[in-house]
């Protein structure tokens, strides 16, 4: 029976206990937050053995063999070396770290003790992300990615998450380097990360605070994001931030040498784009067939794993945790390989690294530079 832990008793943790129950050989042995009140709110709601306050108290006593850490962001580094060395598994919920330097670390460190350790980028694990990964895997594009464009797209509303953000001065994400991109965007970046072969490529990004935001009185919280991801292979990608266009995206989009495929995280889609092209008329006709015919496809694959129970919001989640566990159980390697964190987090700094100048790129081309600033 592997024996699991959770720190960090907010809203997230809700969706992790939920996804340990479903998952065979395993029972949370304790939960864990700074405030007391938290962690038995989540120790009463779910099948948790134990509760506690302070993390050294847990793993003392629980002795957990994975934690899951499910705390702000900036916490992320500090928990998850704690429980490394205290011989623990980890699953660090995204962002994996702050910085790029403290994922190395982390990740070196899992290494020297023989532990294993993941970051929580589920959505890459949903039922269409899994059947595209086959598809590529398969050699469906041809000879490897040319291109990519990922979308990841927030609606900041009036209540909730954004409501409490946007009215309070002294909210944790406005401590983050990269404030609500670093606490959003790994997802989609990660998504990318996956595809490129380069450990450096150039990162090319443009932020800006909306108009909408600006209308509230807000400067600080950037919600507008652009950026041109160049791998020194040749292969690029596009990635968008927004919570201003609509609709509001969760996609992916991957163009090979023979053909492409375009993922729709919000509806579970995966369609695949025909690379040639019909003779004459045809081309006017037979892609709007194709493409009914594949929509069609996709509404009973989502039907019938909905009829099997299999069709949860949270099935990326639980499929990412099983490997994870499945990985530590038979020595096999985890499912997020160590390179696609690294990279996704040494995007992330390349990005936040510019948004976060003070003289924006496009100033920069006014006063006659020729070079725009590039991320090595």
């Amino acid at each position: 029976m592997l024996k699991v832990a959770i720190v960090g008793c907010g809203k997230i943790a809700d969706s992790h206990a939920s996804q340990i129950q479903r998952i065979k050989g395993c029972e949370i042995v304790g939960v864990c937050d700074r405030e007391p009140l938290m962690a038995r709110q989540l120790y009463e709601r779910f099948p948790v053995k134990r509760f506690f306050g302070q993390l050294t108290d847990l793993l003392s006593n629980a002795r957990p063999d994975v934690v899951h850490i499910t705390t702000p962001p900036e916490s992320h580094f500090e928990i998850a070396k704690l429980c490394l060395e205290w011989g623990a598994h980890v699953y660090v919920e995204k962002p994996f770290t702050l910085y790029a330097d403290e994922a190395r670390q982390l990740i070196s460190l899992a290494n020297e003790r023989e532990l294993k350790i993941t970051a929580g980028h589920d959505d890459q694990f949903r039922p269409a992300a899994r059947r595209m990964r086959t598809l590529i895997q398969s050699g469906f594009l041809g000879c490897g990615p040319v291109h990519m464009e990922s979308y990841y797209c927030y609606e900041l509303g009036p209540s909730g998450y954004a409501g409490a953000l946007l009215g309070d001065k002294r909210h944790w994400i406005r401590r983050l380097p990269g404030k609500l991109l670093q606490n959003v965007i790994s997802h989609g970046i990660a998504r990318i990360a996956e595809y490129l072969v380069s450990e450096s490529p150039r990162v090319i990004a443009y932020g800006c605070v909306s108009p909408f935001l600006k209308s509230m009185g807000e400067s600080e919280i950037i919600d507008e994001l652009r950026v041109i991801i160049c791998g020194e292979e040749g292969r690029t990608a596009y990635f968008t931030f927004s919570s201003q266009m609509r609709p509001s995206l969760h996609g992916f989009r991957i163009y090979g040498t023979e053909n492409g495929l375009a993922l729709d995280q919000d509806q579970e889609t995966l369609i695949k784009l025909r690379g040639a092209r019909y003779k004459s008329y045809l081309e006017k006709f037979l892609p709007s067939v194709n493409m009914a015919q594949q929509n069609l496809g996709n509404l009973f694959t989502n039907l019938r794993m909905f009829l099997a129970r299999d069709f949860h919001m949270k099935s990326g989640m639980k499929y990412l945790i099983e490997s994870f566990y499945s990985s530590i159980l038979r020595g096999t390697p985890v499912a997020i390989p160590y390179r696609e964190i690294l990279l996704t987090a040494k995007i992330m700094d390349d990005i936040f690294a510019q948004v976060n100048m003070k003289e924006p790129l496009v100033e920069e081309h006014e006063r006659g530079a020729l070079q725009p600033v590039l991320s090595s």
